[in-house]
């Protein structure tokens, strides 16, 4: 049996600038695109803090209204974790409704499908 996971807290969003600034980016992602960790830590100021982009999508409240789905590593393809506790076959289907096409490997291509910005 496996030891019972918590329910992690969620992230303040107003109290925090760097937080803030990922979820602006992050909310200017439009559908059928994707950004990158890496990109979206440098769009908003925070080059080279990737894994922060992260941490902050892993523990943002549900009811943030952000598209957190259009967020992927940089090899092209959504990062699946044990932590995720499912959620990454959820962003691979929302990505999917939104037209990026994945391959057998469950791989896109970046190129094609990355956010220009």
């Amino acid at each position: 049996m496996s030891p019972k996971r918590s329910i992690p807290r969620s992230v303040p969003l107003a109290n925090d600038g760097a937080v803030a600034a990922i979820c602006a980016v992050i909310r200017r992602i439009p559908p059928g695109w994707v950004a990158t960790y890496g990109q979206v830590a440098a769009l908003a100021g925070l080059p080279r803090r990737a894994r922060l982009v992260g941490h902050v999508l892993q523990h943002l409240d549900l009811a943030v209204d952000i598209p957190w789905h259009r967020v992927v590593n940089a090899k092209g393809e959504v990062s699946y974790t044990l932590s995720r506790n499912g959620s990454d076959a959820t962003q691979q289907r929302l990505l999917e409704q939104e037209g990026v096409e994945f391959n057998r490997r469950n791989r896109f291509d970046l190129e094609r499908f990355r956010w220009p910005e």
